[in-house]
């Protein structure tokens, strides 16, 4: 992967958008990017349990949690699921835990932060569908960049 967002906003600046700052890379991969694929849901981690389980290559789970930061969404159980089945990333509005773990992992992992406490498992959620947070929208079926700089958002691949 040779990219950075700030390179992909100098040469396709009317192709794409950026995300509001405020995510902090937690995973052991500082960049990647891929296919989005989304899941709404409040401090009830049901689908993304779901989710990681399914073959995830070229692809980026976007996960809204309202930006809760009161109970973790991802941890080293789904976390370690997501690589073997091949995500190229998580990117999640609310909070993470096991972060030490997370941080050894194939994986690139994006978070407002870490909480130590899980959620509650409901079945709570939908997911695939158009998702807003932090000035941005983040549609299935478009395309995540993500680095040390930043997030930005495309309806076409670029690269």
């Amino acid at each position: 992967m040779n990219f950075t967002t700030p390179d992909l906003c100098d040469e396709y600046p009317y192709d794409i958008s950026v995300v509001e700052p405020g995510f902090k890379n937690f995973g052991g991969m500082d960049r990647f990017y891929g296919e989005i694929v989304t899941i709404k849901c409040f401090e009830d981690n049901s689908l993304v349990r779901e989710w990681v389980a399914q073959e995830g290559t070229g692809k980026v789970l976007v996960i809204d949690g309202g930006g809760s930061m009161a109970k973790a969404l991802l941890g080293d159980m789904l976390a370690g699921k997501a690589v073997t089945n091949n995500w190229a990333g998580i990117i999640v509005y609310g909070c993470i835990r096991d972060v030490d773990a997370i941080a050894d992992m194939t994986i690139g992992v994006q978070a407002l932060g870490s909480h130590p406490m899980k959620t509650e498992k409901k079945g709570a959620g939908e997911s695939n569908i158009k998702v807003s947070f932090k000035g941005a929208d983040f549609s299935p079926g478009h395309f995540l960049y993500a680095d040390n700089n930043g997030v930005v958002l495309s309806k076409k691949c670029l690269l």
